[in-house]
């Protein structure tokens, strides 16, 4: 196995010879090292099962079913699917136009994972990508006045904004599919700015997908703060060209395992998709080591 750094890229490496079947412990833990020092690894030559990409998450941690099951494959319900691709009888495996916009996964939830895994099985031939952001370097060039107001404060963050409506919630009032998804996924408070596991960076965390708001010590809203953070750490910058965003590419039989306590990412969409399936699968990593 051969990790080098992506060629002209901000971060991220390359795994060059991973054979996810004959991997050894030593290679299991390289690996996670890589990603959380270098924050993505882009596996190449990979062919896999559902359900040998399942057992490569295990290698990794302890995976977890997405809480919706529209989102289930139907074979490795733990792998979450992402497809605009029909299959031949006209039904939906999985979900459409996931992820158009910034966010890091299940950060909504109490326990968000550490690692997610994302292997694309239909590639589109242009405009393929998912655009990611280092949020503790972020967090580091922020002005000392910013990281001063960021101290102390909390973040609330929610599904609401992009949930998606269900086939099952046709002709349902949304009031009622509000309440349902409020009583199921209740918002989240943390700090600000957390203290990374198992890097002891420090991590500035919101998104703009799933950050509600941004509080002080003292309980008051601070909506200009989170404007001001979001804009800072290039959420907000529509042309994608903001100096923390980085455009990570792929081609079919790569796989992309990054740090989700770290990046927060949104998916690359055009006005007219070509077809696009990925199956994913998120890790909680309980190896409490410092990489």
């Amino acid at each position: 196995m051969e990790i080098t750094p992506q060629a002209d890229k901000a971060f991220g490496v390359v795994v060059e010879g991973f054979d996810a079947e004959t991997a050894s412990a030593e290679d299991i833990a390289a690996l996670k090292k890589a990603v959380y020092t270098n924050k993505i690894a882009v596996l190449k030559h990979q062919d896999l099962s559902p359900q040998q990409f399942l057992a490569l998450g295990k290698r990794l941690g302890r995976t977890a079913e997405y809480y919706e099951p529209v989102y289930h494959h139907p074979e490795v319900p733990e792998v979450f699917v992402s497809s605009n691709v029909k299959e031949t009888d006209g039904s939906q495996i999985g979900v459409p136009k996931t992820g158009k916009f910034w966010h890091s996964d299940y950060q909504f939830m109490p326990e968000p994972f550490d690692i997610t895994m994302i292997y694309p099985q239909v590639v589109p031939s242009k405009n393929r990508g998912t655009y990611f952001i280092n949020m503790a370097a972020a967090y580091e060039k922020l002005s000392e006045e910013l990281k001063l107001a960021v101290k102390g404060t909390t973040a609330t963050h929610s599904v609401l904004r992009y949930f998606k409506i269900r086939p099952t919630d046709v002709y349902r009032p949304i009031s009622e599919i509000i309440d349902e998804v409020n009583a199921k996924t209740p918002p989240v408070v943390s700090p600000t700015a957390v203290t990374h596991r198992h890097t002891g960076e420090t991590v500035l965390y919101l998104s703009e997908g799933f950050t509600l708001s941004v509080q002080d010590g003292d309980g008051n809203d601070r909506a200009d703060l989170l404007h001001e953070l979001l804009e800072a750490t290039g959420q907000l910058d529509r042309t994608y060209e903001h100096e923390n965003i980085h455009l990570q590419t792929f081609e079919k039989g790569d796989m992309l395992v990054w740090d989700n306590r770290t990046l927060i990412h949104r998916a690359l969409h055009t006005a007219t998709p070509e077809p696009a399936v990925s199956f994913r699968v998120t890790v909680y990593d309980e190896d409490d080591l410092v990489a």
